[in-house]
């Protein structure tokens, strides 16, 4: 087996770690994983070589000055280097210019957005749809366009059946 790195010497190191229920390995000759700093476990970050090796410099070059840190959960570029994630929401905000290029790269976007169970995003999302509606719904009332405004009624009532079904099912 080569190594991931260099792809030309055989790998004799092996590193496995977990993320959210999945696997991820990196397989390292000697050399490489000298130069990562695996044999020092205070330098070496798992999340950095997964992330696209060299993501924590790459960190720590975007913001230069000193150690930044967040000030809602105290989490500082060392933190982030040794466990591969953020404290919290805010520090997506607080080390925002050195992060932007590596979460485009390893999420759909730049801003932290969280997860919301299925049942209550379709809820959501029906209710900015009736909002929508109830808009247009207005606006054709004040035009006197009372055969657009039937139909904008009409898909209302049907959202909003469709949302009782919801809230009670």
């Amino acid at each position: 087996m080569l190594c991931d790195i260099c792809k030309q010497n055989v790998a004799t190191v092996h590193l496995t770690q977990m993320v959210e229920g999945k696997t991820k390995k990196v397989d390292l000759c000697e050399s490489c994983s000298k130069d990562k700093g695996v044999d020092d476990p205070t330098g070496f970050s798992l999340a950095d070589l997964l992330l696209g090796l060299g993501a924590a410099q790459e960190l720590e070059h975007a913001l230069p000055g000193g150690e930044v840190k967040c000030p809602h959960c105290g989490f500082t570029q060392a933190d982030f280097k040794k466990a591969g994630r953020l404290g919290c929401a805010e520090c997506y905000t607080t080390f925002a210019e050195g992060l932007e290029g590596l979460l485009k790269t390893m999420h759909k976007g730049t801003k932290h957005v969280g997860k919301v169970p299925q049942s209550f995003k379709q809820t959501y999302d029906l209710s900015e749809k009736l909002k929508s509606l109830q808009g247009k719904l207005d606006k054709a009332v004040a035009e006197e366009d009372f055969e657009s405004a039937a139909r904008v009624r009409d898909e209302m009532a049907q959202i909003k059946t469709r949302l009782a079904s919801l809230t009670t099912g």
